[in-house]
């Protein structure tokens, strides 16, 4: 009822003016408007002035210092990424643009997520504020962050009272400073060994202030609580806590757990229709991407290190095959060795791109278990896990509550074999699974990316196409959008944004980048 009633308040406001002769900053004339609403397109132009859109309509008589021919293209809101590790990228004069953000018609990212993410968000607005980014951004506070603060290194443990309210004050000074709501990673630590009572009693601090949960599930397959139980601790903190809660790039991990979407979206659709706020977000592929010790090695779990003393060679033995045998069922676990590909790893760049069992075939004698023990024991590894089937995929797509995400950063162009979400999530939902699949129409999809994000993380102004939004906005032909980043090639930049605008602004413009930084670090009082 309450999407309906926005929907139609949207067309209501959108609908088209009288011929009108006035000055803009920026026209954008013989669109096809998609306003973000879900609604069907209409044929409008758009007057900006300021950075907001002034008029919406026929205005054939209209001048501006700059118009934008559409050529019957579709005018949509810019996109809204709910789920981005952008935030490093940002702060670095190489990568702060965004351009494979920009590329592919986001022009919001909501970042420190899963828990992380710097506790002193004001230093982290000035370095954005000071240098220039491409895009918007809007800050989160982590848990886990925050956790690690407050407890140090005796972290495996529950809170003291006294360090539990220490830990609502930093929730407290992170939503007066701004800050969208509280992000959490329960899968990892030192997440991982919170209580769902101390999630609550942080999440209500983010409630109290309009703010919103967002959280990396306990576990997204058969680890420990199961998904279907991990999505229900988030329904349970957001009814608690009373405030909105999300679960973050949806999706029920490995072989064994295959069909557990349709039990977790239940979950969410009788917590909804009893009136508990909870949404999702979820980005397109069958591979998601964490590192090597989060999947096989989580809570905690230490390798054990050889010690010179003869003595205790046969307890280092003893400890290493307890080991190995945890390593060897999360492999199990993820779809086999042949489904964990390296993205990254210093120690031996050499391995990057190859899958666990052919470096297990080639230096392990076919031991991936063997292989994993000794490149965690040597460093840290990031993967890309093939571990999602697509059924799944769809079902949790096709909910209304659903946003888009990437659950990608920014990477340097050329390092390592990463995830091809990160330069291409919102590109491939355009091209695969509206364009190409028909799994969810071109409203539905803009409507994911846009309106419903804004809504739900309280941008007032954004998310739409309405006189008074801000004028964040993208201009494309969905036939010409190009998802080029694969996980044989995941550097390439999508292609297919005619113009893009932030605040106003393009940042794309006849298909080609500015040198524009336009972005704002926003914060939920803006209107």
């Amino acid at each position: 009822m309450r999407y309906l009633f926005y929907a139609v308040a949207i067309a209501v406001l959108s609908a088209p003016t009288a011929t009108q002769s006035a000055r803009y900053d920026v026209l954008v004339r013989n669109g096809r408007i998609l306003d973000g609403s879900g609604n069907p397109w209409m044929r409008a132009d758009v007057g900006i002035r300021a950075g907001r859109i002034a008029s919406i309509g026929t205005l054939r008589d209209a001048t501006a210092d700059t118009v934008i021919d559409a050529g019957d293209r579709l005018v949509t809101p810019g996109f809204i990424d709910v789920h981005s590790h952008a935030a490093e990228g940002l702060g670095s004069s190489e990568l702060r643009q965004a351009r494979p953000i920009l590329a592919q018609g986001v022009t919001t990212v909501v970042v420190n997520p899963d828990g992380g993410g710097p506790i002193d968000l004001q230093s982290q607005r000035q370095t954005y504020e000071k240098n220039g980014i491409g895009p918007n951004v809007a800050l989160l506070i982590g848990h886990g962050s925050v956790r690690r603060a407050v407890m140090r290194d005796s972290q495996q443990r529950a809170p003291t009272d006294q360090e539990l309210e220490e830990m609502r004050r930093h929730v407290r000074v992170a939503m007066e400073q701004g800050a969208f709501g509280l992000s959490s990673g329960l899968f990892y630590t030192p997440g991982s060994f919170s209580k769902t009572e101390e999630v609550i009693a942080l999440a209500a601090v983010a409630g109290n202030y309009g703010g919103v949960y967002t959280s990396h599930i306990r576990d997204e397959g058969n680890y420990n609580v199961g998904v279907v139980a991990a999505v229900e601790e988030v329904i349970r903190i957001a009814e608690e806590g009373r405030l909105t809660g999300i679960v973050s790039h949806m999706k029920a991990l490995g072989p064994d757990n295959w069909g557990l979407s349709k039990p977790a979206i239940a979950s969410i659709d009788h917590a909804r229709a009893r009136g508990v706020s909870v949404f999702a977000d979820q980005y397109p592929y069958d591979a998601s991407s964490t590192s090597l010790r989060a999947a096989l090695l989580p809570d905690g779990v230490q390798l054990p290190v050889r010690k010179p003393q003869t003595s205790e060679e046969a307890e280092y033995l003893k400890e290493r095959e307890k080991v190995t045998a945890i390593i060897r069922e999360n492999i199990r676990r993820r779809g086999g060795a042949a489904s964990i590909r390296i993205a990254s790893y210093r120690p031996d760049a050499s391995k990057v791109g190859m899958t666990l069992e052919q470096i297990a075939a080639k230096e392990f004698g076919g031991k991936p278990d063997a292989a994993a023990f000794e490149m965690l024991s040597r460093g840290e590894a990031s993967i890309v896990s093939f571990n999602m089937s697509e059924d799944d995929i769809r079902s949790i797509m096709m909910r209304p509550y659903t946003m888009a995400s990437s659950d990608g950063g920014l990477v340097t162009a050329g390092s390592g074999q990463p995830h091809p979400r990160n330069n291409g999530a919102f590109a491939r939902r355009l091209v695969t699974y509206v364009r190409d699949r028909n799994v969810v129409g071109i409203e539905f999809a803009i409507r994911s990316m846009t309106s419903l994000p804004a809504t739900v993380f309280g941008m007032k102004a954004r998310g739409v196409i309405r006189e008074g939004a801000i004028a964040d906005l993208a201009v494309f032909d969905l036939a010409a959008i190009r998802d080029r980043a694969t996980y044989d090639d995941p550097h390439q930049v999508a292609e297919g944004m005619a113009w893009v605008l932030v605040n106003g602004v393009p940042v794309i413009a006849n298909g080609k980048f500015t040198e524009a930084l336009p972005g704002k670090v926003l914060s939920r009082t803006d209107r």
